[in-house]
């Protein structure tokens, strides 16, 4: 397959046929659903979504590309072709109230944190059920990763208090073109935010998050320090059933949700 055009702002198309229908297919039945493609590019994947989904709403950021796709789905009535940037639209304004969609999306490094914490918000707020993400296979591997392991850190614990994570499958560099000088991973999150299940404030307990990993040598109580809180407060509300010496990438997301509650208790009582 030959493309002509260079390519910009950091992209690498997808031209493996099986890689593409394997991350459609990871999505399940779309007959009845709404999709929302981030950067379709050249429209590898939206060929498929187009013949498979309900409504497809294709994101685009490049003015040739979006321009490109318009033409090619302009007797497809389900398609819809926006020229914008991702983390400028509100994705809650592109489904019907009451309404969920899907997500699916080949996301660029720089910018996939960034991204996440837009689809995690979405979800939150029940507008996303599922999506399908292809990214780097070193931050898929801190989104998948469970606590003990080295890749476990503030992204793993915000995307997995958000999301069930399944990492799918990797794909060399030659599944792109041009070839990037990485592996990408494909993961699926299903959206079932955990804030009320674990009885935590989600704007507060995200914050405490960021407090609890500001430094990841550090120990969980020498960055609560950090972030202000008392030796006398640490001591009154530490859990019997976390090491005095943990790190945060120890816990599970549980024991971290018991300490916030515990410390969240006794700041109330020193006011």
């Amino acid at each position: 397959m030959q493309m002509k055009r260079k390519p910009k702002l950091g992209q690498n198309f997808l031209v493996d046929d099986s890689a593409r229908h394997a991350i459609v297919d990871a999505l399940g039945d779309l007959s009845k659903r709404t999709v929302i493609e981030i950067g379709p590019g050249h429209g590898a994947i939206t060929d498929i979504l187009a013949a498979r989904c309900h409504k497809l709403i294709a994101l685009e950021l490049d003015r040739s590309l979006a321009a490109e796709l318009t033409f090619r789905f302009r007797d497809h009535p389900q398609v819809q072709i926006l020229e914008c940037d991702v983390l400028k639209t509100d994705l809650l304004t592109l489904v019907p109230e009451g309404e969920t969609a899907d997500v699916i999306g080949n996301l660029p490094y720089y910018i996939t944190s960034d991204i996440l914490l837009q689809l995690f918000a979405a979800g939150s707020a029940g507008t996303l059920a599922r999506a399908v993400l292809m990214m780097q296979r070193e931050v898929a591997d801190r989104v998948s990763a469970a606590p003990g392991v080295r890749d476990y850190g503030l992204l793993s614990a915000t995307a997995q208090m958000n999301a069930q994570v399944d990492n799918l499958f990797t794909l060399a560099p030659s599944a792109f073109l041009p070839p990037p000088d990485v592996y990408s991973t494909v993961l699926r999150l299903h959206f079932a935010p955990r804030f009320a299940e674990l009885g935590v404030d989600p704007e507060e307990f995200n914050l405490f998050l960021k407090q609890c990993f500001a430094q990841k040598r550090k120990t969980l109580q020498n960055n609560l320090r950090a972030a202000g809180y008392s030796a006398e407060q640490l001591s009154r509300a530490w859990p019997a059933s976390v090491p005095a010496q943990a790190r945060a990438e120890s816990l599970a997301l549980e024991s971290m949700a018991e300490l916030y509650r515990s410390l969240s208790h006794v700041v109330a009582d020193s006011d």
